[in-house]
């Protein structure tokens, strides 16, 4: 019989959410970096993963074995920009390291250069994260700034943010008038399970949330107005069947809450940041990355999501992924590592940086920031 780590869960409500055995509030209260945690440091991380190697093997070596190294670039589709590491929430397993702790905002000359960057990227998809990037004091001016170029802008909220204020009540609305897609974090149709990942109340504030993106049309038939939920393990274990999840999600909302959305993507969590620090402090760290690389899909390493997408932090720095930038590998060409320099041309040329991290994206049926990827 599979043990917790080898099975995948095929509803969330089998998810065994494991507790960490630190005081039940510190890791939902503060950030690794306000806990001056060594995990803080990026470095840190890497140099723990980097040990892994000789366990398991490297992942460049498995690329090698398949004919996927170097891993390049093809064309960019997807500008992923990280507007700051502020959030309303601490979520135990967020691989920023986000709350609201984390005072990092991108400033208004690093938004212009971004709309540069965009115009002359080829880029027809805008991806807005954090944090919580609503929370940006010219998140709106931004939005309604990448609607003129008639580029496609998702957001990505964790809900609660939307019914934490007053300030944040019309943002249904405008999201509506900008043609704004939502990708909305919900790890699970239980209260239970959604709060124990991520605090007290959350499961109840997101629901709020969720009804009002309904009211504004988003997630209901024929709207236009897209709404995507985003479900990731409460454990250390990979997802279940994202099209089995994502019917069990539907079932569930529409007859218990009449909640109504698109699709649903499964994510791996990564073994980073504050995710990494739960698996530590669980005994399981190994055990997981033992399991992601077990997992290991060829169809998913040559589908990963730096083939075409880049990130950008709130500093302005690039990356080719949004995990490489929680650990500081920024894209090879040092000439090139900032959104003021742009080239797309000379970007394109660019070898991919990758990690022992990177197992998480290609294990199973892979994982990126729009689901499965084989």
């Amino acid at each position: 019989m599979a043990n917790e780590l080898t099975e995948y869960p095929q509803s969330c409500e089998s998810n065994k959410v494991l507790k960490s055995p630190k005081s039940p509030k510190s890791p939902k209260s503060k950030s690794l970096r306000s806990r001056q945690d060594r995990l803080s440091e990026a470095s840190n991380q890497v140099k723990l993963l980097n040990q892994s190697c000789s366990t398991f093997g490297s992942f460049k070596d498995k690329l090698k074995e398949d004919g996927h190294f170097p891993l390049k670039p093809k064309a960019l589709e997807i500008m992923q920009i990280n507007l700051g590491y502020m959030c309303n929430l601490t979520c135990e397993h967020c691989h920023v390291d986000a709350g609201p702790d984390r005072k990092e905002i991108m400033c208004h000359e690093v938004l212009e250069q971004c709309l540069a960057a965009i115009e002359i990227s080829g880029a027809k998809t805008v991806d807005l994260t954090g944090g919580a990037p609503e929370m940006h004091p010219e998140f709106c001016w931004f939005v309604s700034e990448l609607s003129k170029r008639n580029v496609h802008c998702i957001v990505r909220s964790n809900l609660t943010i939307l019914v934490s204020n007053k300030k944040y009540d019309k943002y249904p609305d405008f999201f509506k008038e900008n043609g704004v897609e939502v990708i909305a974090s919900l790890p699970c149709y239980t209260e239970q399970n959604t709060d124990k990942q991520r605090g007290d109340g959350v499961f109840s504030k997101s629901l709020e949330a969720l009804k009002k993106l309904n009211n504004a049309g988003y997630g209901q038939e024929g709207s236009g107005l897209k709404l995507n939920l985003v479900y990731n393990p409460g454990g250390p274990f990979l997802p279940g069947d994202q099209m089995g999840l994502e019917i069990d999600y539907k079932r569930e909302l529409l007859e218990n809450f009449g909640i109504t959305f698109n699709h649903l993507y499964t994510i791996t969590n990564m073994p980073i940041s504050r995710f990494l620090d739960y698996l530590l402090a669980c005994g399981k760290y190994e055990e997981y990355m033992q399991k992601l690389v077990e997992a290991y899909n060829p169809n998913a390493a040559s589908n990963v999501m730096c083939t075409n997408t880049l990130s950008v932090d709130w500093q302005g720095c690039l990356y080719d992924c949004d995990f490489n930038q929680m650990l500081d590998l920024k894209v090879a060409d040092k000439t090139r590592n900032h959104i003021r320099d742009f080239d797309p041309i000379k970007l394109n040329s660019r070898s991919i940086v990758i990690g022992q991290h990177c197992f998480g994206c290609t294990a199973g049926a892979g994982s990126s920031c729009q689901g499965t990827t084989a």
